[in-house]
């Protein structure tokens, strides 16, 4: 998840996110998956039985174009490279300092897609039904999004020499510790609204920003990186695949909610499995 994945940049262990969030992941997919399962069952139900017309004759299930998975792997590669390896140089583009293990990964990750492009069927992709209008959409709205909220990410960067000190004042307690309820919180609601990945960043610095610190004391690190991971489901916005299913499925003449009605559903669904983290984990 990107903002875990900066966190991992700037010093996080890897595995230190698998050991510490697993508990809290499974109960929270635990209970969703169930919810996921009752409501998919009855709306299921209401609507019958699809028959595709591209169903294999024989009835077996195969998978198709598994080079991908190489591909995939090739992915995985690059990311995990960009987050060990630490070569000088790089440049600066416009003030902001571009490291080469990034641009290094970024130019694999263009060329893994080019290959992939170029070497699966396309007929493999007209029965997925895929298409590049939703990944349009979602660039426009994404890259507006970047370019509104620099103001605020640069104002919760001040901390308390800016105009939301009193935000930021809000995740120590009376003796100046931190406050794990709050660091979640807020964490969460801001990733909801901004992208989750700068909110990580600045709540990570807001505590001090030393990765060997905050992971031995693991409960502030823990409320910070599933506040930004969990609350970003709460908006279209909040993550970007959010917004591309919503785009893929209308692509596909399937109706969906509003962003307000997205939020009825999140609210009415989330908020509670938060509370109850906040008392199992945060409290």
């Amino acid at each position: 998840d990107p903002p875990l994945f900066l966190g991992f940049l700037k010093g996080v262990s890897f595995f230190w996110t698998t050991v510490h969030m697993f508990i809290p992941f499974a109960v929270l997919s635990a209970i969703l998956l169930a919810v996921y399962f009752a409501i998919d069952t009855v709306l299921f139900n209401k609507e019958g039985r699809p028959e595709s017309p591209d169903a294999g004759q024989d009835g077996k299930l195969r998978l198709e174009g598994t080079h991908n998975l190489l591909l995939l792997g090739g992915v995985v590669a690059g990311v995990l490279m960009s987050g060990m390896w630490k070569p000088e140089g790089g440049v600066t583009v416009y003030h902001v300092h571009v490291e080469l293990q990034n641009i290094v990964r970024d130019v694999l990750l263009l060329i893994l897609a080019g290959v992939s492009l170029k070497t699966t069927a396309a007929e493999i992709r007209r029965r997925n039904e895929f298409d590049w209008e939703p990944i349009r959409e979602v660039a426009k709205l994404f890259a507006g999004i970047f370019i509104s909220m620099i103001p605020a990410i640069s104002i919760l960067r001040a901390g308390m020499d800016g105009a939301l000190r009193g935000v930021i004042s809000m995740v120590k307690t009376a003796e100046g510790m931190d406050n794990h309820t709050m660091y979640f919180w807020l964490t969460g609601t801001l990733s909801s609204f901004l992208d989750n990945a700068p909110t990580y960043l600045v709540f990570f610095n807001t505590a001090g920003g030393d990765p060997q610190r905050l992971m031995s004391e693991a409960g502030t690190l823990l409320a910070i990186s599933a506040g930004a991971v969990f609350m970003g489901a709460n908006t279209y916005i909040g993550n970007a695949p959010n917004f591309m299913v919503r785009s893929i499925a209308e692509s596909g003449g399937i109706k969906m909610p509003s962003f307000f009605g997205y939020m009825a559903w999140s609210v009415g669904i989330l908020v509670p499995c938060f509370l109850l983290m906040n008392f199992l984990f945060f409290h």
